[in-house]
C-alpha cells in the first residue's frame, strides 16, 4: 500500500515553486529569519523567498502582506499577540496562492498542476505515478500538522483568507468539530480571541455580524432525521457551504460521517486539519483515499518534523511487556509516581527562574482503554480506572511499608524493572531525589501530589453537579488532589464497592474539577480517565502520562494522545526546547520539558 507521505503531490507543486525538491530544502532556507518584519513592512520570511520564488515578487509580496493583515486582524483582542513561525506562514502563504489561483485563473492554475504531474510522472516509477488533477480536487486543502503547531491559528487565518477571495462565500460556514461539546466551546472561545464571529449551530449571530462561523459537532449532523432531539438533518445545511473540519481524519475509516461531509461540501469549499492523516488512512488501507488526500494536502507539518525543528517536548516512552504486566503494574505506576513528584519538586523549587519559560504546575494523566469492568483476567472483572484508584490507594496506606520499600527499590535499581538487556530501567534517573530517602519522599509525596498531611487510604467524591466526575481525596485531608472524568459514575461504583478498601461518598455542592485544571492554583494533580481526552482537550500542563491497554497497535488515537502532552510554550513562548535555544538555561529546566509516558500493554507509543 503507498504511504500518504510519498503521494502529497499537491504540497510537493507548491514546495517547487519554492525551487525546493524537497521540503527539508525550504526548512534549511527559513528557520533562521526571526518572526517580524523589516523597516519596509516586509516579513523576514517574505526576504528569505523571494530570490527563491518562480512567481512575481510584487504578487509575493501583495501575499506577504495580506497575511501580515490577517495576522494584525487575529491579535485586536489577544493580550499576548501571535507572531508566526515559519512553517505556520509557509501554510498561509501556500493557501494564499491556492486560493488566489484558484478564483482568479483556475483553469490555467489546474493546467500548471497536471504539467507538474506529468513532470513528475516522467521521473518516478509506474506504480508510483500520480493521477491528474481534475477541477472538483481544487475544492478541498488539507493540513496534516502536528498538534501544537498551530492548526486552530491556521484556521482563523484560512477564514479571512477565503472571504479575501470570494466575497460570497455560500450558504453556510461550518466549523465541524469531533463529538464532545468541550472541543466545540474551545473553539467558539478561540474564534471569538481572534475576533472571528462565530455561535453555535442553533444560535442566532448578533445583529450586522458577517459571514458568522458557525460551530457544530459531527455527531449532531444526522442523515434522514426522524423525531425531535438536538441533532439537525443534514439537509438543513444543504447548499453551497463553507467547511472547516477540525480533525479531518474522522471518517477517514468508511463512517457515515464522511458521506456526511461529502454532501455538506459537494458543492462548496472545505478546508481539513489533523495531526495524524498518514495514521487514519494508513488504518484504512483505502488507496483511493491517498490519492484523494494526496492531492488535497496542501502543507504537510506533520509530528517529524515539529519535532526535528526543536518544538515540543522531549519525551521518554517506557513500556512495560506484556510477560512481567500481570506482577509489575503496580512497581511501574510508582516510577511513573516518583517521576511525576520529582517534576513537582523541581516545579516547587525553581519555579522563579523558571517564569520566563511559560512551564506550568505538572499534571499526571492516566488512560485505560475500559472504565467499568469489560474484560476478564484470570477469571475477574478488570476495570482500567479502578486498577489505578486501587494503585493510589495503595500507596497512600503504605501498609506494611509497601510505598517506601518500593520507593527504596527504584531508587537503588532493585526493583526487577529491566530493559529487554537486563539493565536497569532507571538508572541514571532520579538524580533530583537521590539525597532523600524513602521515607522522606514518601511524606514529601503525600503533601505535594496528595494534599494530605499523612497516610489514610483513597476517598472518591461522587460530585453530583460536575457530570462524570469523581473527586479524589487522601486520608482526611479536605482537599480534591485528582479527578476522574468519565461517563457512567453510577456503574463504575458498583464496581468500586466491591473494593474493601475504597470509600465513596457523595458531593451535592462542589463545582467541576475538570474545569479548574487550567487554573493557577489549581490543586488537582492527577487526571484519570479512559479515551474522553484523547481529542478536543488542551492543557500545557501535561508532563507524565500513564496508559493501561491502549495504544497497542498503529492508529491516529495514539498519536493524538501523545500530543495531548508535548504542548510547549517555551521560552517567549517559542514553542521550542531550551536545548534548541542560544543562550544559558536554568539547570533543571529540561526535566519539566520532557513527557514522561509509562505503559503497560501499550507497545505501538514506544514505536
Amino acid at each position: 500500500d503507498p504511504e500518504l507521505a510519498d503521494r502529497l503531490i499537491l504540497f510537493r507543486y507548491f514546495n517547487a515553486l519554492f525551487g525546493a525538491k524537497t521540503f527539508e530544502d525550504l526548512q534549511a532556507a527559513l528557520r533562521d529569519p526571526p518572526p517580524g518584519y523589516d523597516s519596509q513592512g516586509r516579513s523576514h520570511y517574505f526576504n528569505a523567498l523571494k530570490g527563491r520564488a518562480q512567481i512575481p515578487e510584487d504578487r509575493l509580496a501583495r501575499y506577504d502582506a495580506n497575511i501580515r493583515g490577517d495576522v494584525e486582524a487575529l491579535n485586536v483582542r489577544r493580550p499576548d499577540p501571535i507572531q508566526l513561525k515559519y512553517f505556520q506562514y509557509l501554510a498561509a502563504l501556500y493557501t494564499e496562492i491556492f486560493l488566489d489561483r484558484r478564483a482568479n485563473e483556475s483553469a490555467r492554475f489546474l493546467r500548471d498542476l497536471n504539467d507538474f504531474v506529468r513532470e513528475v510522472n516522467g521521473r518516478e516509477s509506474y506504480s508510483a505515478r500520480f493521477k491528474r488533477f481534475e477541477p472538483d480536487d481544487l475544492n478541498k486543502i488539507a493540513y496534516w500538522m502536528a498538534t501544537g503547531s498551530g492548526k486552530t491559528l491556521l484556521l482563523h487565518i484560512n477564514y479571512r483568507q477565503f472571504l479575501r477571495y470570494q466575497h460570497d462565500p455560500g450558504d453556510n460556514l461550518l466549523l465541524i468539530t469531533p463529538p464532545g461539546a468541550l472541543l466545540a466551546a474551545q473553539h467558539l472561545s478561540e474564534l471569538r480571541l481572534s475576533s472571528v464571529p462565530s455561535v453555535e449551530y442553533d444560535e442566532e449571530p448578533p445583529i450586522g455580524a458577517r459571514h458568522p462561523v458557525r460551530v457544530i459537532e459531527i455527531s449532531k449532523i444526522a442523515k434522514d432525521k426522524n423525531g425531535g432531539g438536538v441533532s439537525r438533518d443534514v439537509e438543513a445545511f444543504e447548499g453551497r457551504n463553507l467547511l472547516f473540519v477540525d480533525e479531518g481524519h474522522k471518517g477517514s475509516g468508511g463512517e457515515a460521517w464522511r458521506d456526511l461531509r461529502g454532501r455538506l461540501g459537494a458543492d462548496g469549499f472545505t478546508f481539513e486539519y489533523s495531526a495524524t492523516f498518514g495514521q487514519a488512512i494508513s488504518t484504512a488501507r483505502d488507496t483511493d483515499l491517498v490519492e484523494e488526500y494526496g492531492k488535497a494536502i496542501i502543507f504537510d507539518y506533520s509530528y517529524k518534523y515539529f519535532y526535528g525543528d526543536g518544538y515540543g517536548k522531549e519525551y521518554r516512552v517506557l513500556n512495560l511487556r506484556e510477560d512481567r504486566a500481570r506482577d509489575l503494574t503496580d512497581t511501574f505506576l510508582m516510577a511513573n509516581l516518583l517521576a511525576f513528584y520529582e517534576q513537582g519538586r523541581v516545579y516547587e523549587d525553581h519555579g522563579r527562574a523558571l517564569k520566563p519559560y511559560h512551564l506550568e504546575s505538572p499534571l499526571w494523566i492516566f488512560i485505560g482503554s475500559s472504565v467499568n469492568a469489560v474484560q476478564t483476567e484470570g477469571g475477574q472483572k478488570k476495570s482500567d480506572v479502578l486498577t489505578v484508584a486501587l494503585l493510589l490507594d495503595r500507596a497512600l496506606r503504605n501498609q506494611n511499608g509497601w510505598t517506601t520499600k518500593t520507593i527504596d527499590s527504584i531508587l537503588k535499581g532493585r526493583a526487577e524493572l529491566k530493559d529487554a538487556e537486563g539493565r536497569d530501567l532507571f538508572a541514571g534517573r532520579f538524580e533530583y531525589l537521590r539525597n532523600a530517602t524513602a521515607k522522606e519522599i514518601y511524606r514529601d509525596i503525600l503533601r505535594l501530589v496528595f494534599r494530605a498531611d499523612g497516610p489514610g487510604g483513597l476517598r472518591l467524591i461522587d460530585i453530583k453537579n460536575a457530570d462524570g466526575e469523581i473527586g479524589l481525596k487522601a486520608g482526611s485531608s479536605e482537599t480534591c488532589f485528582g479527578v476522574i472524568n468519565i461517563g457512567d459514575t453510577s456503574a463504575f461504583f458498583k464496581l468500586v464497592d466491591q473494593e474493601p478498601t475504597l470509600a465513596h461518598e457523595e458531593d451535592k455542592f462542589a463545582a467541576s474539577l475538570f474545569d479548574t485544571l487550567q487554573k493557577a492554583d489549581s490543586p488537582v494533580n492527577i487526571l484519570i480517565g479512559s479515551k474522553k481526552f484523547i481529542e478536543g482537550w488542551s492543557s500545557w500542563r501535561v508532563s507524565a502520562m500513564g496508559l493501561l491497554n491502549i495504544g497497542r497497535s498503529e492508529g491516529p488515537q495514539i498519536i493524538q494522545l501523545f500530543g495531548r502532552g508535548v504542548r510547549l510554550q517555551g521560552k517567549d513562548r517559542s514553542l521550542r526546547r531550551s536545548r534548541h535555544l542560544p543562550g544559558s538555561h536554568p539547570e533543571h529546566v529540561e526535566l519539566l520539558e520532557t513527557l514522561n509516558i509509562f505503559g503497560v500493554r501499550a507497545d505501538y507509543m514506544s514505536q
